[in-house]
C-alpha cells in the first residue's frame, strides 16, 4: 500500500523533477484525474525549493489549474524564479503530463510571492475566532471498503455539518506528499486546502459538479502541527459559477485565507 501522494522517479529528468502518482491523489469528479490539493503541494514543494533562501518564506500562492491532471506515472514538475529582490521575490512552477492526443501538456501552473522574514512579533493578531479544538470535533469516518483516493489519504474531524454556513473541519495527511520525505509546513498545508472547496456547500455533490479550477492563499502566519482546519462558505451565481471563501487554521488561530472559482454544472447520470 502507498504512504504517499507521489514517488520521484528522476531527480534530473529532461522536463525536471519526475514523479509518479500513487492512488491517494484521485478526485472525486472521476476516478482517472487528480485532486487539486496534492497538486497544488507538489507546486509548492517545487517553488520552496527553486533557489532556496532561509530569510524568505511563501507569502501568497495561486494555483491554476489548466485541464485534467491525470494519474500518472508521467508527471514533471519544475520551477523558476521569475523576479529576484532582497525583500521580494516572485517565483513559479508548473506540471507536464501527458496529453490526450499524444505528447505532453502543461496540467497546472502556480505563481507566489515570497518575502523576507523580519521580526513583528509584537504585531501578531488575526481577526478570525479560532476554531473550537480538535477533541471537540467529530470524527468523520470514510467506508473503510472504499478504493484509496484522496479522500481516504485524510483524517477528518468535523466541527458543524457539512452544509452549514460556514462549515467548519479539522484534517490531517496520514500519507506523507512524496514517499520517503519529511513534510514542511506548507506543504502540509496545500496538502488539504483545497477542502475549503467542498465546504460549506449548498448543493449535493451526487447531483451537481463544482469544480475549481484554481487555488488562491494568502498566508499571514505559517502554520504549527499536523492539524488543518477551514471555516469556509460558498456563493453561486446564477449562471453557472460559484466561489469558495474560507480561513484556514492551525490549533493557534487563523494562518490564512482562501478563494476558489467552481464551475457549476448538473452531474449527469450514469
Amino acid at each position: 500500500m502507498a504512504d504517499s501522494y507521489y514517488e520521484r522517479i528522476d531527480q534530473n529528468d529532461l522536463f525536471g523533477e519526475r514523479f509518479s502518482a500513487t492512488e491517494y491523489v484521485r478526485g472525486g469528479w472521476d476516478p482517472t484525474i487528480q485532486n487539486a490539493a496534492p497538486v497544488s503541494a507538489l507546486l509548492v514543494r517545487a517553488m520552496e525549493r527553486c533557489s532556496p533562501r532561509q530569510d524568505v518564506r511563501l507569502t501568497r500562492v495561486v494555483v491554476d489549474l489548466l485541464g485534467p491532471v491525470p494519474i500518472s506515472d508521467e508527471l514533471w514538475v519544475i520551477a523558476q524564479l521569475e523576479r529576484t529582490g532582497s525583500k521580494i521575490e516572485l517565483v513559479s512552477a508548473e506540471m507536464l503530463a501527458p496529453a490526450p492526443g499524444g505528447g505532453f501538456r502543461t496540467v497546472a501552473k502556480a505563481a507566489a510571492w515570497r518575502f523576507a522574514r523580519f521580526d513583528t512579533e509584537a504585531l501578531t493578531f488575526a481577526a478570525d475566532l479560532p476554531l473550537r479544538p480538535v477533541t471537540e470535533a467529530a470524527r468523520f469516518e470514510v467506508d473503510g471498503t472504499a478504493a484509496q483516493s484522496y479522500i481516504t489519504s485524510l483524517e477528518w474531524r468535523m466541527l458543524t455539518e457539512l452544509h452549514d454556513i460556514p462549515a467548519e473541519s479539522w484534517a490531517r495527511p496520514i500519507v506523507n506528499l512524496v514517499a520517503g520525505e519529511v513534510m514542511t509546513p506548507l506543504e502540509r498545508l496545500f496538502t488539504m486546502a483545497d477542502m475549503a472547496n467542498g465546504l460549506g456547500t449548498r448543493i449535493e455533490m451526487l447531483d451537481w459538479m463544482f469544480m475549481n479550477t484554481d487555488l488562491a492563499v494568502h498566508i499571514h502566519r505559517v502554520p504549527d502541527g499536523d492539524w488543518i482546519g477551514v471555516r469556509a462558505e460558498t456563493n453561486y451565481g446564477p449562471d453557472g459559477v460559484g466561489v469558495s471563501v474560507g480561513t484556514l487554521f492551525d490549533q493557534r488561530g487563523a494562518i490564512a485565507k482562501i478563494q476558489q472559482a467552481q464551475l457549476l454544472r448538473p452531474r449527469v447520470a450514469t
